[in-house]
């Protein structure tokens, strides 16, 4: 028999008991035998994953928000466990990525089929940090994105763009930015709001997108240049590509940083990249994956 270990965050915005008891009858339905632990403080999620192999659970059951996830994930990191996602958060953008349904029943059967694809992981920093840091809980329940789509035309009007030092794979650039974006997906509002068509969570890649602007009207151009998915050289806009990625901040006060929607303190930072470092379970017929787009 199965056994699965569903970890849920009540912090989360669309976390409540029946979705998590929906999730769990489901599974048991499908033959599983599942354990619940909730979080209570940060580093939990990645704890009770690190602990699962140990204790015997075969798979990993995710219910909150990116963060929760990417804690789970991290302590999933070549442990063989599968991780399933059912997206209980704010945005929810790995899940999305992955076209997994937000239906808590229609998620827990994609998992029942434990279809796997190997992902890498990776980290993100820059002016978002801010939104997050500023977005209380209540907001994140009541408005979901939207919360955070209303605190960024709320900073607007602050937004400048100190220089940095982007360093990808030895090769260093001084580029002014509002925000410094490292990334392992390709779309930042599933599936609205891509940022390059050939970005994939399973790509061996990590994606760097620099963005400059100052004030109201140049963070609001940044972003139809965004949406337009421009080519590399945009007026405001500068991507880059490689596998291991530092940020420092050459002027101005220090700049926040912000892992998966959690803030993480400050610049500098390095990211690396993790390929094939975590099992995920996926619907192969929905997911964009590198793998897939390979045949």
């Amino acid at each position: 028999m199965t056994r699965a270990l569903l970890i849920a965050n009540p912090a989360a915005a669309r976390t409540d008991a029946r979705a998590v008891t929906t999730v769990r009858d489901t599974l048991r339905r499908g033959g599983w035998a599942v354990e619940v632990l909730a979080t209570a403080r940060a580093g939990d999620a990645r704890r009770f994953a690190g602990e699962a192999r140990t204790q015997g659970f075969d798979v990993l059951v995710c219910y909150g928000g990116d963060g929760t996830a990417m804690e789970i994930a991290a302590g999933a990191v070549r442990s063989g466990v599968p991780l399933g996602l059912v997206p209980g958060g704010t945005g929810n953008l790995l899940a999305g990525n992955l076209r997994l349904p937000r239906d808590p029943a229609a998620a827990a059967r994609v998992i029942l089929a434990r279809r796997t694809a190997a992902l890498d992981l990776g980290s993100v920093e820059g002016l978002d940090a801010q939104l997050m840091a500023g977005t209380a809980a209540a907001e994140k329940r009541r408005w979901k994105m939207a919360a955070y789509v209303m605190k960024a035309f709320a900073a607007l009007p602050t937004v400048t763009s100190p220089l940095h030092r982007v360093t990808v794979d030895g090769v260093a650039r001084e580029l002014p930015a509002a925000m410094v974006l490292v990334a392992n997906c390709g779309e930042l509002v599933p599936p609205f709001l891509r940022l390059r068509q050939d970005i994939a969570p399973d790509d061996g890649w990590l994606d760097v997108v620099v963005l400059r602007a100052e004030g109201v009207w140049q963070s609001l151009s940044a972003f139809l240049e965004l949406v337009r998915r421009p080519i590399n050289g945009a007026r405001r806009l500068w991507f880059g590509r490689g596998r291991t990625v530092r940020v420092e901040v050459l002027e101005g006060s220090p700049r926040p940083v912000q892992l998966d929607g959690e803030p993480c303190g400050e610049a500098p930072f390095e990211a690396r990249l993790l390929p094939a470092a975590v099992s995920v379970i996926v619907d192969p017929d929905t997911a964009p994956l590198a793998a897939s787009r390979r045949g």
